[in-house]
């Protein structure tokens, strides 16, 4: 719109010299006036979106135009030019979300790239390229109509997706110049004589690419001369030309029209009116038609073919033949086959596609169609070949109606049912009683495949639909394959636990209402302390009873005794007490005293209260416990009382004391029999039908709850369950039931819910399995099908069929159709037409070289003709059709076909010889009799079939006996206790070879392929640990406390067995509980005190200071009372009753007290303010003026000693404890609550029920124990195929995988998941080429020919070391007629044998090895190339120039490598030195070099030149020393000179001489690493720096060495100074 300022200004300077300076000042002014108006422009928005009605052209759109200064800010519209300002509205296409499938991008193909130097700044500029040119292309992007491809506006397609990209960034390789090899050394001289040349080659590594220089000559030449010839050379000699193009020979009437043409015009022909003439003619034709080709898919013309055949000059000329007429002359002339390439009808429309389903995953695998052509007529001669017969192309089906494809999923069974017994270890022994367990256990399932897209199953809903889906492979369904184990819990049951036994109660009447007879019952009850499982009907009797006569529903009991009241109102002496009762029932529940109207109340009780003189006694004590629970005729029951004296009567007047029998009282207990009675119960039945409740069972739960993944035990109708009661005496048996009370008596029915039943349910049976062949005959040939149980029954359902697997014998195998090639005879010899070859010398009419053809036609193998595609398809390579002939002339030798060889009488011994003999007038020459020529006798040794087995390879692993189970096609089923150990097999292979070492089938050898030997898999051993030993007793006797329990190692695991847990330092693991003992379980019993032993006796009065003793000893403590007598450190030593006590024996007269009672306890908190008390009260009242002393003491309440606090405290939780039947599951932990005193005693927690404490916690908790699962594995799979079809590597494969690891102490996995074992060897044969014959020109020395090669069968064992043994063909008849895969077969070509004298190409050299066109540091790869050339060979100095140019040729290949190239250079030699380019795996060649700086060849490079002995030029362009001299500069910075420096060499291990070595000979193509005289650490010292300038460590080694000689003077001046004072 604008031209910018700078362009204004720049036109204004360049023309101002040219303006008259007058007129100077206005051109000022008015370029200030253009600057102005340029400063502002007209500036514009975005278009916006296009708007309209319709959809397509026809919609506009609109933009903001104004005017604007340069700097960016907006002015008035009048600034601008409004004659260029732009339009703001425009039309457009409106665009609709339908267009989206009527427009869409093209995309243009990318432009070849072009350099960014090139783009920037319009040529190419000089650059070193390192890898490639960063470069740039371009293409082209429209927006097109798809129908017709029409140009749209981009904004259509723009509206929906973004324009692609226009140019992208892309690379250039740099130019890749022709790499070549080295010369070859020289050949020897092309002449013995004369002047010759010597030829030296070389070859092409990498082509010209890229633009790179192209490859200099491959040939060098040089003449030579061996000696001057001492007769003529041989300077003539006979070439032949190659065979001419096959063509037909004229036919006959056109060439008799020629003839009589040439004769002056053609003549009627007569009629033959000779009938045998006719007849003759007639035979010949027909022989002639006979001759031909029957077949129409052959079209088979002979023709004949020609050649020349010239004489050849040393020097390369041609000239006259007559020079070489000594010679014999070759065939010129030959029959050939006239080439017919092969026809081939169109392709046939494309056939079905092999995938007739829809797959609804886009990535799954597509189908396949083909389609197929016909042969009308197969190439002959040199015709091109046919081309494949079948295409095919992946398709997906079409058409409405295609069904999905099926899918497949996994299907489980239902659990089985938990089992704990697969957790035990090996020791436990459990094992062999598996009744009761409980805990964590586990079930497994079975898993198989079945089809996801059939009709869902119904079944489990509904039991009505018993059909299941069908099982399939179990290789269809992918995906991870469900569990096919899982922990499981079976809940232990809750024994019942019952209280001790409470004391016998009261005879009493059984019942009270019904009081009949004279008997009774004494009742003795326990309770049920727990919950246990199955309620309380589990539970052991909870009443006895024992008979016992006059019962009584009814009695007095006393509660206590009123106060002594003296008789007479005396204040001593006798008197009476009167007893308080009260009326109780059997139970001790106080009742109406009117009830124990029938029963004696108790009477008053005599008593005495002692009078001041009289003997005092104290109270009688409580009634021990009865010393038996029961009585009988040789035990009774005694319970006993005593009591003691307190003060002695005083002489006369006072009452006596008694005597000692009279302290104690005895009485009868427990007198009731020992019969004890109490009811048994029996174990529930099961549940039956209850009759009564058939009304209610017409309505029952919905059936789905019985799924078969329930436990099967929801309810389906009303039964009733029984069991029996029976009355027991103990330690007897069974009684009639009248001996036991009636009301205890258990009932013996009740009701329960009848589990539903459960009918086996299956799948259907799978399709029968495939009949794989087999090795053996057809009796093993077996295909089978299962199928598989879902649900087991149970509940009485039906039971599940025995067959689960079928197996029949496979059919026989249709015989598929086989093909052969039928060769029919080979017709008559076929020459080339008389008047073609009448005129070479020797040619006779009727004799000479022919070709002769025969039918070849398709057959099935009972000889049945079929179509010809089939041979193609299944036969072998069809026969020849042509074939060489020789009609022999009357000189040539005829002999018959050779006879079958003779007989062998042995093996390896012998030879066995055929023969032929002469016919004809052969017999008479002489030249056929000469057996050297034309023997008569052949003679082989005879086939020699001895064979050897050796065995070959490792021994495979170690395979169980029966291991080969497979892996079930139908399902993945759990490995369980699959035997795992013990004795197996295993195996290496044999092979076997003949006589000449070749190898041969295993069969030969009468082997079977293996060497089997027994081995033993060692089975895994379980950590055994000792049974645990019987729990301690509890730490503590009142409180809690813990017990303890342990196991020591016996045997520790090997073999993979399940590994101890872990154990202490002397190999012993521990459990520990805590426990809890009652406080009141074992108490002190004090007999009663012994009389008084004063010690100050007084006779008279027997009163005084003295001591009375008891025993005291620690006893089991019983709801009876004390029984046993313990060890004293049960009980608790501060409660210990004294054993002593001391005190005052009271005197007549004197005042008689009671013993104290206990002290009552303080009150809380312990305070020294509050008190304790215990009281006395007197017994004999004291004489006149004597007192009584206090009845009442008192003691402060000190904290910890007569006064404690009580609190809770709460233990650790306890070790997760499982039920005794329980390996592993859910289990409890457990904590006690102690009371525990301030003194930190702990106490009984009747202390703390006492106050009332607040008890927060939980003393309970559900833990989990893991369990001991064992690595599970599934089952081994099937074999593999074999890895190797043939060779002695081959092996075969299974494996199995971890179906669920191992957990807690279960046993690891084993390491070996996978097995090999050895195949059978198999010979491996292919088709192999000859190397190529010497070129061969029959009876001529030069020019062309034909080379040969043959194609054999070879054997080898796979190795791939050596190329093997050549066998019979028919060993490879099964294979492919290929070599190294190519299925072209190419047994003879042509070639030229130079003539002498001649300049020619040499043969191909070998494909070079693959090379990566890359830039190694840049990373860039422009793919690989393989290359091979022909050098130019030359004999005669005179024909260098006649010489044909010389060639090359590439291929593409992959995995090329990648290399470097670099200048080497070798040592100077004065002023010169060798260079040359080496590649970076060291071998040296000729381009590949950057061309830019190569190290020169001589030393004058630098400015100056570096003219010093001993100097160089670097790569910059600078002169130094070479390594060992070091450079002295001159004042200017220039290199002065060279001075060498000192070697010291170190002479290493790998030194051959121990000399040093001076040597600097280099040879210039050995890489530097490798330099003589480097084998040595070398250390150089240079003093001078680059600059020539003293180094710093040359200064401090000049100061070092004058500090040490100062040193030494100062040292010798003190010693000789210390000596003088001697002197």
């Amino acid at each position: 719109m604008f031209q910018p300022v700078s362009a204004r200004l720049e036109f204004f300077v360049l023309h101002r010299g040219a303006i008259g300076s007058g007129v100077q000042h206005g051109l000022v002014l008015a370029y200030f006036i253009v600057i102005l108006t340029l400063s502002v422009l007209c500036s514009q928005g975005p278009w916006g979106r296009c708007m309209g009605s319709d959809c397509g052209p026809g919609g506009s759109q609109s933009r903001a135009v104004w005017c604007a200064h340069v700097d960016g800010w907006t002015t008035l519209h009048t600034n601008c030019d409004q004659s260029q300002r732009p339009s703001n509205q425009q039309n457009c296409f409106r665009v609709c979300d339908w267009h989206k499938d009527l427009y869409d991008w093209k995309l243009g193909a990318w432009n070849q790239c072009v350099s960014v130097s090139a783009r920037t700044f319009g040529g190419m500029r000089p650059y070193v390229c390192n890898g490639g040119e960063e470069g740039i292309q371009t293409r082209e992007v429209g927006c097109i109509l798809k129908s017709d491809e029409s140009l749209g506006d981009d904004t259509i397609c723009e509206y929906f997706e973004p324009k692609p990209r226009l140019e992208q960034a892309c690379l250039i390789p740099c130019p890749q110049d022709c790499v070549v090899s080295e010369f070859t050394p020289w050949t020897s001289c092309s002449k013995t004589c004369g002047t010759g040349l010597k030829n030296r080659v070389r070859s092409v590594l990498v082509p010209p690419l890229f633009g790179g220089s192209a490859c200099p000559n491959l040939t060098e030449f040089q003449t030579c001369k061996p000696g001057p010839c001492k007769g003529p050379e041989g300077v003539y000699s006979l070439r032949v030309g190659p065979w001419m193009p096959c063509s037909l020979p004229i036919s006959r009437p056109v060439r008799q029209a020629k003839h009589r043409k040439g004769k002056g015009g053609a003549r009627e022909r007569p009629g033959v009116k000779d009938p045998d003439t006719r007849e003759l003619i007639q035979k010949k034709r027909t022989r002639n038609r006979l001759n031909r080709q029957e077949s129409p898919f052959w079209d088979i013309q002979v023709g004949y073919q020609s050649r020349t055949v010239s004489c050849a000059h040393r020097n390369g000329s041609t000239v006259g033949l007559s020079l070489c007429l000594p010679w014999d002359l070759p065939l010129t002339v030959q029959s050939c086959i006239l080439a017919k390439d092969c026809k081939l009808s169109e392709w046939a429309d494309w056939g079905p596609c092999s995938k007739a389903c829809l797959d609804p995953d886009p990535e799954s695998s597509r189908g396949q169609r083909s389609r197929t052509r016909r042969v009308h007529q197969f190439s002959v001669g040199e015709g091109e070949d046919c081309p494949p017969l079948e295409e095919t192309e992946p398709c997906d089906p079409q058409g409405d109606g295609v069904l999905p494809c099926a899918t497949y999923t996994w299907r489980t069974t239902e659990w089985s049912d938990c089992r704990v017994d697969s957790l035990l270890s090996q020791q436990d022994r459990r094992r062999s009683n598996q009744t009761g367990l409980c805990g964590g256990g586990l079930q497994n399932r079975e898993v198989y495949c079945v089809q996801a897209n059939a009709e869902l199953l119904t079944y489990l809903n509904n039991l009505k639909d018993k059909d299941a889906s069908r099982p399939v492979d179990s290789k269809l369904c992918g995906g991870p394959v469900p569990n096919t184990s899982q922990l499981c819990h079976i809940l232990c049951p809750i024994e019942c636990e019952v209280s001790p036994w409470g004391a016998w109660g009261p005879c009493t009447y059984e019942n009270c209402d019904v009081q009949e007879g004279k008997k009774g019952f004494k009742l003795r009850k326990r309770e049920i302390s727990n919950e246990p499982t199955g309620g309380p009907g589990n539970c052991p009797h909870l009443v006895e009873a024992v008979p016992c006569d006059e019962p009584s529903c009814w009695d007095w009991r006393l509660v206590s005794l009123d106060e002594c009241i003296p008789d007479g109102e005396l204040p001593c002496g006798p008197g009476t007490q009167i007893p308080q009762v009260q009326c109780v029932n059997s139970t001790g529940d106080m009742v109406d005293k009117e009830l124990c109207g029938g029963a004696s109340a108790p009477e008053p009780i005599a008593c005495n209260v002692p009078c001041p003189k009289d003997c005092v006694l104290s109270d009688w004590t409580s009634w021990s416990s009865c010393s038996q629970t029961c009585s009988s005729k040789t035990i009774e029951g005694k319970q006993l009382r005593t009591r003691s004296i307190l003060a002695y009567n005083a002489g006369e007047g006072g009452g006596m004391c008694p005597n000692s029998s009279s302290l104690q009282e005895v009485r009868n207990c427990n007198e009731h029999a020992c019969t004890v009675y109490h009811w048994q119960t029996g174990p529930w039945g099961p549940c039956t039908e209850d009759p009564s409740a058939s009304a209610l069972n017409t309505t029952t739960g919905p059936r789905s709850a019985a799924g078969p993944n329930t436990s099967g035990q929801g309810p389906c109708s009303q039964g009733m369950q029984t069991r029996k009661v029976i009355c027991v005496r103990v330690n007897v048996g069974q009684v009639p039931p009248k001996k036991c009370p009636e009301s205890p008596r258990p009932g013996t029915v009740r009701p329960c819910r009848m589990p539903c039943k459960k009918d086996c349910i299956l799948t259907p049976f799978s399709d029968w399995s495939q009949c794989s062949p087999t090795s053996g005959n057809i009796q093993k040939k077996k295909q089978s099908r299962n199928r598989v149980i879902l649900q087991l029954p149970a509940n009485g359902g039906q039971d599940c069929p025995e067959v689960l697997e079928e197996e029949k014998d496979c059919e026989a195998p249709k015989v598929c159709p086989g093909y052969r090639w039928k060769s029919h005879k080979w017709r008559r010899c076929q020459l080339v037409p008389w008047y073609i070859r009448e005129d070479s010398p020797g040619a006779q009419e009727t004799c000479g070289p022919g070709l002769q053809t025969r039918a070849v036609s398709c057959r099935q193998l009972d000889g049945v003709q079929a179509d010809i595609g089939e041979c193609l398809k299944f036969a072998n390579t069809m026969p020849p059709i042509t074939q060489r002939c020789q009609l022999p002339c009357q000189d040539d030798c005829q002999f018959t076909n050779w006879s079958k060889f003779s007989s062998c009488t042995a093996d390896c011994v012998g030879v066995r010889t055929r023969k032929r003999l002469l016919v004809g007038r052969s017999k008479k020459k002489d030249k056929c009799k000469n057996t050297q020529m034309y023997p008569l006798s052949e003679t082989q040794y005879c086939p020699c079939d001895k064979y050897n087995a050796q065995p070959v390879g490792n021994w495979s692993d170690c395979i169980l006996a029966g291991g080969d189970r497979v892996e079930s096609l139908l399902g993945m089923k759990v490995q369980g206790n699959v035997k795992e150990c013990g004795q197996g097999y295993r195996y290496q292979a044999m092979v076997c070879y003949d006589q000449d070492n070749r190898l041969v089938e295993t069969s030969r050898c009468n082997s079977h392929g293996y060497i089997e030997e027994a081995c033993i898999i060692p089975c895994p051993s379980d950590c055994k640990l000792s049974e645990w030993s019987n729990w301690s007793r509890c730490s503590k006797s009142c409180g809690s406390g813990v017990k303890v329990r342990s196991k020591w190692l016996r045997e520790k695991p090997y073999n993979g067995g399940r590994p101890c847990p872990k154990l202490d330092h002397i190999n012993q693991v521990y459990e520990v509980v805590p426990c809890i003992s009652d406080c009141s379980q074992y108490v002190w019993v004090a007999e009663p005190w012994s009389v008084w032993k004063v010690s100050n006796l007084d006779l008279k009065e027997n009163c005084g200071e003295g001591v009375q003793t008891r025993k005291v000893r620690c006893m089991l403590n019983t709801i009876d009372g004390p029984s046993e007598s313990v060890e004293d450190y049960l009980c608790d030593p501060e409660d210990m009753p004294l054993g002593t006590r001391g005190s005052r024996l009271p005197c007549p007269e004197d005042c008689v007290l009671s013993d104290w009672s206990s002290w009552n306890r303080c009150s809380l908190p312990c305070s020294y303010n509050n008190s304790r008390k215990r009281t006395a009260y007197p017994i004999r009242s004291p004489g006149a003026g004597r007192q009584c002393p206090d009845t009442t003491e008192k003691e402060p309440c000190s904290l910890n000693l007569n006064c404690f606090h009580y609190f809770y405290n709460i233990t650790d939780w306890s070790t997760c404890q499982l039920s005794a039947n329980a390996v592993c599951g859910n289990g409890i932990k457990t904590r006690m609550l102690d009371c525990v005193r301030s003194d930190g005693k702990s106490v009984d927690l009747k202390f703390c029920k006492e106050l009332s404490l607040e008890r927060k916690w939980q003393m309970n908790i559900s833990c989990v124990v893991e369990c001991p699962v064992n690595c599970q594995l599934s089952d081994w799979s099937a074999w593999s195929e074999c890895s190797h079809t043939c060779g002695l590597d081959g092996r075969m494969w299974r494996s199995r995988v971890v179906v669920q690891g191992s957990q807690g102490d279960g046993r690891p996995c084993p390491s070996q998941l996978e097995q090999w074992k050895p195949c059978p060897v198999r010979p491996c044969y292919r088709w192999q080429y000859s190397p190529w014959s010497e070129c061969r020109v029959e009876e001529v020395v030069c020019g062309a020919g034909l080379r040969y090669r043959n194609l054999s069968c070879f054997v080898s064992d796979g190795s791939g070391e050596g190329e093997g043994s050549m066998v019979e063909e028919e060993l490879c008849g099964g294979l492919e007629l290929a070599v190294n895969r190519d299925k072209l077969i190419i047994l003879k070509e042509t070639c030229v044998l130079p003539c002498p004298g001649e300049c020619y190409l040499m043969e191909w050299s070998d494909w070079s090895p693959c090379l990566s066109v890359c830039a190694k540091g840049a990373g860039v790869d422009f793919g690989s190339v393989q290359v091979r050339s022909r050098a130019v060979m030359a004999q005669e100095p005179e024909n260098v120039q006649l010489c044909p140019d010389q060639d090359w040729e590439s291929r593409p290949c992959t995995d090329g490598e990648c290399f470097e190239y670099k200048w080497m250079s070798g040592t100077w030699s004065g002023s010169s030195r060798v260079t040359w380019c080496q590649r970076s795996d060291g071998l040296n060649v000729t381009g590949g070099c950057p061309p830019i700086n190569p190290p020169g060849d001589d030393n004058n490079s630098c400015d100056p030149p570096c003219q010093m002995p001993m100097s160089l030029c670097t790569e910059a362009g600078v002169c130094m020393c070479e390594e060992g001299y070091t450079e002295v500069m001159s004042s200017s910075g220039q290199l002065d000179h060279c001075t060498p420096i000192p070697i010291l060499e170190i002479p290493t291990a790998g030194d051959k001489k121990t000399d040093v070595k001076t040597s600097r000979a280099i040879n210039p193509t050995l890489p530097a690493t490798i330099q003589p005289g480097r084998t040595g650490r070398t250390w150089y010292l240079q003093p001078f720096g680059p600059d020539g300038k003293l180094k710093m460590w040359v200064y401090g080694v000049a100061a070092g060495a004058l500090v040490l000689l100062m040193f030494i003077v100062s040292m010798i001046y003190l010693a000789w100074k210390k000596r003088r004072p001697y002197e």
